[in-house]
């Protein structure tokens, strides 16, 4: 951009050092009028340029975690904090990007490009692996209100991309729920999960499962194999060439917009009783 503009300004005065050599002394008094023209011409150009810049992930997003997976320590990420740095303003840039394009069609809670961007650092307080970074990245949105449920994941990672949503982990009280509602009624969840664009878009329902009917419901039930569930996602997976792609953040808006039925039909069954009386105002 930098490089742009010096470039404008030395051709802009190039051309008026021409005009003076051309015709001399008359051309003093239309500079202020050229001078103006062409000031609002770069102004429009520096403008029209911020515009079509789209955010996008790039090829340095895809290397930095490459690089990061292979000297996961603090010594040789200390040294290479100014990549990290790169790295990290350029997904606030995309998240800006994804939240613009989802707050176009459901309410999101999430108020900003960079809350959407999960952190780095690895709770390692109980685990085997102290590797101290995660070597993957992505962006986290959730719904607004109690009404709307759920949220939208997109994961970044070197072989292993997705973009997916639902219901990671469900508490307790929740996962009855959804069950039981499931239970109550499986014809329009499965016509939901069997649609022909949902299918296309995600295949099936994706997620941790019990080995058995849970505890409570009945063994026989045509849904037992929707109530073994314990996660209930919707994933669909990129190459990297697709995320590196100037359309990655379309494509994504569009996986989104297929997985909005889902969504709505969970938030409906979480938020309102057996007789279908909203819980919430």
């Amino acid at each position: 951009m930098v490089t742009l503009m010096y470039e404008l300004k030395w051709l802009i005065w190039r051309w008026f050092d021409f005009l003076a050599a051309e015709f001399g002394e008359k051309t003093q008094r239309s500079l202020s009028y050229h001078f103006r023209f062409f000031l609002c011409l770069l102004c429009e150009l520096y403008v029209l340029n911020y515009i079509y810049k789209m955010a996008k992930i790039e090829k340095y997003n895809i290397q930095f975690l490459k690089n990061l997976k292979a000297n996961n320590n603090r010594d040789w990420f200390a040294e290479n904090k100014a990549d990290y740095e790169k790295h990290q303003s350029n997904l606030v840039e995309v998240g800006d990007e994804l939240l613009a394009n989802l707050s176009k069609h459901d309410n999101i809670d999430t108020t900003s490009g960079k809350k959407s961007v999960i952190r780095v650092y690895r709770d390692i307080r109980f685990s085997k692996d102290k590797s101290p970074y995660k070597t993957y990245t992505g962006f986290g949105f959730s719904r607004a209100t109690q009404l709307l449920r759920g949220g939208y994941y997109i994961n970044i990672e070197p072989g292993n991309s997705f973009v997916g949503g639902g219901f990671w982990g469900p508490n307790k009280y929740d996962l009855l729920k959804i069950r039981k509602g499931i239970e109550t009624d499986e014809t329009e969840f499965r016509a939901i999960l069997g649609s022909k664009e949902l299918k296309s878009v995600f295949g099936e329902l994706k997620g941790e499962k019990l080995k058995t009917c849970p505890k409570g419901f009945d063994k026989e039930s045509s849904a037992v194999d929707l109530l073994r569930y314990k996660q209930y996602l919707l994933m669909k997976e990129f190459s990297d060439a697709e995320v590196l792609s100037s359309n990655f953040l379309k494509e994504v808006d569009k996986t989104f917009k297929v997985m909005r039925p889902f969504l709505d039909l969970m938030s409906c069954i979480l938020t309102t009783d057996e007789n279908g009386v909203p819980l919430y105002e």
